[in-house]
């Protein structure tokens, strides 16, 4: 072959491999100063080459890249936590103690045709007895020589969503979902439990500055074979949320609840998890709960603050239960500060918060499951094997909560938090039952 026809053809051989190959631009750029150094191209040659090359549309690579309908209609979403905790008393006879534990979640969520959406999440968690995962908790301690772990389903539901206007929204779920109501605190309901049942919320945007929502649902507590009188919960909030400024923000909230059958969520028919409920004989709780619950909040937002990327909100709260179907001990409230917003790059949160919950002011089940103090003996009918002594959360609790947290990456927080507890009511009567309950946490957002 002469050698005019040699150059010619590795001249094509180059331009093919430089159309084909244009994503890989160094290695590209590699073979043609090559070509360059043996005398097969020119300097000229080569940078034509290399102009055609950046000319290629990058279309047929983006069709290439694009998803069926059916994939870009789910969205996954998950996390991960991991902890190290303490727990230290005050009372000689608690036995101070770490673990390490993690929490992991998955969900998957499928945006259908017609304002229709579904979804699940799957979290771990730790079996409630001979019921399921705790309905409070996703937390898996390490123990038991690295024995495998259980799942459960954490939510499963359906929702239509037929209203979304200028000014109205609406949605009605049904399933096992997220908690509908809004609460500033973990005082009326922990953060992991998710209700089973249905559940309506509708919205009202009066201006670009003031809105007002519903929210309300019912809910199974528990499905009595032998019983026609299985519990059930139901709610109804009004919320009013306004934005006055770039600056000043409030919410404003008042809500009813009531459960209806409680004679039935003995201990041996739920999850018994927490403590402070005043019980009868049988087990069940003494009094009703049909309690009133406020909630207010303002945020001061700051254009700047040392230290922090962005705008720096500052959020003060407080909320109020009544249960005035109890004679004493029906009322518990809190109230907090937090100085910034953790979840973005580099920026960090510092809140604070002291709660006092009675007795017999909600069902024990269902608030704060990191809340808690130390029971020396346990409270009558309460259902624990004997001696029944050790650390409870639940309701007869009051104390602090100190919580410091740092975002270094959009995906990652870290965290520690303390809690200074002690009951309301020691059982028994004058017995030491102050905790320090300590928490490092990492978590790892996807």
């Amino acid at each position: 072959m002469k050698q005019s026809e040699l150059q010619t053809t590795l001249l094509a051989v180059a331009a093919g491999i430089a159309f084909t190959l244009t994503s890989h631009a160094q290695s590209v750029d590699a073979l043609l100063n090559k070509l360059v150094d043996k005398g097969v191209l020119t300097v000229k040659e080569a940078r034509e080459l290399r102009e055609e090359g950046d000319k290629k549309p990058a279309a047929p690579a983006a069709a290439r890249r694009e998803m069926p309908e059916w994939v870009s209609a789910l969205k996954f979403s998950g996390d991960l936590r991991g902890r190290f905790e303490g727990f230290y008393g005050a009372n000689p006879a608690f036995v101070d103690r770490d673990r390490f534990r993690y929490r992991m979640r998955f969900g998957v969520t499928a945006i259908l045709l017609d304002d229709m959406e579904v979804g699940l999440r799957l979290t771990s968690s730790e079996a409630s007895g001979a019921f399921g995962g705790d309905p409070i908790s996703g937390n898996a301690t390490f123990a038991d020589n690295a024995s495998k772990k259980f799942v459960y389903f954490d939510l499963a539901y359906g929702k239509w969503s037929p209203i979304h206007t200028a000014d109205w929204a609406g949605a009605l779920t049904f399933g096992k979902m997220e908690n509908p109501f809004h609460f500033p605190s973990t005082m009326m309901f922990d953060r992991d439990y998710t209700p089973e049942g249905a559940a309506a919320q509708l919205t009202y945007t009066l201006n670009k500055h003031h809105s007002l929502k519903f929210n309300g649902g019912a809910f199974v507590l528990d499905e009595l074979s032998a019983s026609g009188r299985d519990p059930w919960l139901a709610g109804a909030q009004w919320r009013w949320d306004a934005n006055w400024n770039p600056h000043l923000a409030t919410t404003l909230g008042i809500a009813g609840f009531g459960i209806g059958n409680d004679e039935n969520l003995i201990n041996g028919n739920v999850p018994n998890g927490n403590r402070g409920n005043t019980r009868n004989a049988a087990g069940a709780p003494m009094f009703n709960f049909n309690p009133i619950y406020l909630d207010a909040g303002v945020t001061w937002t700051l254009e700047k603050f040392p230290c922090y990327p962005g705008a720096f909100p500052i959020h003060v709260s407080g909320d109020y239960v009544n249960n005035p179907a109890a004679p004493r001990d029906h009322q518990g409230y809190s109230a907090g500060i937090a100085f910034g917003k953790a979840g973005k790059k580099r920026t960090w949160e510092l809140a604070y918060r002291y709660e006092s919950l009675g007795a017999d002011a909600w069902f024990e089940e269902f608030p704060e499951s990191d809340f808690g103090a130390f029971y020396q003996v346990q409270q009558p009918n309460a259902g624990f094997t004997a001696p029944g002594a050790g650390y409870g959360a639940g309701t007869n609790v009051r104390g602090h909560w100190v919580k410091l947290s740092y975002s270094p990456y959009d995906s990652f927080t870290l965290g520690v938090a303390c809690f200074f507890t002690e009951l309301i009511h020691p059982s028994p009567a004058g017995s030491e039952t102050g905790m320090t309950r300590l928490q490092v946490d990492g978590v790892w957002k996807f």
